[in-house]
């Protein structure tokens, strides 16, 4: 039997193969630089959420809004993946990063917010399957967050709009309070750290 002929995927490149990578403006940078880790990082925090949105159950009624995180973390990722000082802007990506969504989250953190019992003890990050990945998620936001300043104050000319930085910081208090709200729901309480053991 003739064995057919398979083209070569355009998946794998090669190109990456010395330790480098291009930049959506061409530049062909480090895999170990502060740009690459700061996209990489978002992504890396997508690809959580994306787990988090399969586990989160409908009638919590957050889906929509993980939905739309998603979309603004690809953007964002687009976003950071761009460093067009000194080059040519016509493949700029703007962060799609916009103050409503900014906003959007304030208001869905303040709606489960005002559904729970005030914090008097810490939190572990545990309560169920979904709330655990839902602190995942808070994590990899604060360390998204973490980068992005490293990147900032590793080169200051590097410009990120405050949207951007802003939408990052406010994805880490919107899954921790998610994660108390999965914890009560599919564990019936949070679990709390006990200080002092016998």
């Amino acid at each position: 039997m003739e064995e057919k002929e398979i083209k070569k995927s355009s998946v794998y490149t090669r190109s990456g193969d010395k330790g480098k990578t291009s930049l959506m403006s061409g530049q062909r940078v480090s895999k170990g630089s502060l740009r690459l880790n700061t996209y990489g990082t978002a992504d890396e925090l997508n690809s959580f959420v994306g787990l988090l949105r399969a586990l989160t159950p409908n009638e919590i009624g957050q889906n929509a809004t993980l939905e739309m995180i998603q979309d603004r973390l690809f953007t964002c990722g687009a976003y950071l993946a761009a460093d067009f000082r000194g080059q040519k802007r016509e493949y700029d990506v703007p962060s799609g990063v916009t103050p409503e969504d900014i906003l959007h989250l304030e208001r869905q953190i303040d709606i489960m917010d005002s559904q729970l019992p005030k914090l008097k003890e810490f939190i572990l990050p545990a309560g169920g399957q979904a709330a655990s990945v839902a602190h995942i998620c808070r994590t990899v936001a604060r360390r998204t967050e973490r980068v992005i300043y490293q990147l900032l104050d590793a080169d200051p000319e590097a410009e990120i709009e405050a949207g951007v930085k802003n939408f990052i910081n406010r994805l880490s208090d919107y899954f921790f309070v998610l994660a108390r709200v999965l914890a009560r729901h599919e564990n019936g309480e949070e679990v709390t750290w006990k200080r002092f053991r016998d």
